[in-house]
């Protein structure tokens, strides 16, 4: 497996520590994994790669959907956890470990779907990665992407809670950088990269894929409901979500 420094910071990551804050947060829980699995839809007896795959919570939402699942982190500890709980629930999960820009072991043109969630924005390869993504699917297949919202949530950013609603400061938007931070819950320092929107738009036009679609939805009432941090989400977009899909298959 490849080595940079996005797999040796995740693979000293306390992994207890990392399932218990992934599976408790209210963003990712009410917001990012809902709105994803409807944008999906219908995944009956489809091939799907769930790369950066984390601890699974997708691998295993939509393996109960009907899919068939194919798991990819840099992380052993993690795909451990996967691997251990698919066994456990009689899940058709496939559990692989490889840096995203080196997908090894798997041909081409083999999947309908490759999911990217909340993952592309922490790689340190990303046109690299995108080759192998471009590679691996379907000519008709589709990529679904969730990332930090770039505008909103660079380095020199700071959300700000006031009486009067949430406020955010940017200071420097347009330097590509990356920096070392931590994930509330979790005490290893993680790398985190910021990336401007058009490095991201330019990226997927060079290795030959075209934005289908792209939102940063409105939470609903009933997400809301579910935790009061998720309506600072009703006037600044924290999350960006995007789908694509090669070249000629408009």
């Amino acid at each position: 497996m490849k080595k940079d420094s996005s797999t040796e910071c995740w693979n000293k990551v306390e992994m207890e520590e990392y399932i218990m804050t992934a599976q408790n947060n209210d963003f990712r829980m009410h917001y990012i994994m809902p709105y994803t699995l409807k944008a999906i839809g219908d995944v009956k007896a489809k091939y799907i790669l769930d790369l950066g795959c984390g601890e699974g919570g997708y691998s295993r939402a939509l393996a109960d959907m009907g899919a068939v699942v194919t798991a990819v982190d840099c992380s052993e500890a993690l795909l451990d956890y996967v691997a251990d709980r698919a066994m456990k629930e009689g899940a058709d999960i496939k559990t692989l470990r490889r840096n995203s820009n080196e997908l090894t072991v798997i041909q081409d043109d083999v999947f309908d779907i490759v999911l990217c969630s909340m993952m592309l924005m922490d790689v340190e390869d990303l046109d690299g990665t995108l080759k192998e993504i471009h590679r691996v699917i379907k000519q008709n297949g589709r990529v679904f992407i969730s990332i930090l919202h770039p505008c909103f949530k660079p380095k020199e950013s700071k959300w700000i809670l006031e009486e009067d609603g949430i406020k955010v400061a940017v200071m420097d938007y347009f330097n590509p950088t990356e920096w070392i931070d931590i994930i509330n819950g979790v005490n290893t320092p993680l790398i985190y990269r910021h990336r401007t929107l058009s490095n991201y738009i330019k990226a997927f036009n060079e290795n030959d894929f075209i934005l289908a679609d792209m939102n940063e939805p409105i939470p609903t009432m009933e997400q809301l409901s579910c935790s009061s941090r998720i309506e600072w989400l009703c006037k600044i977009p924290m999350y960006l979500f995007m789908e694509l899909k090669k070249k000629g298959c408009e």
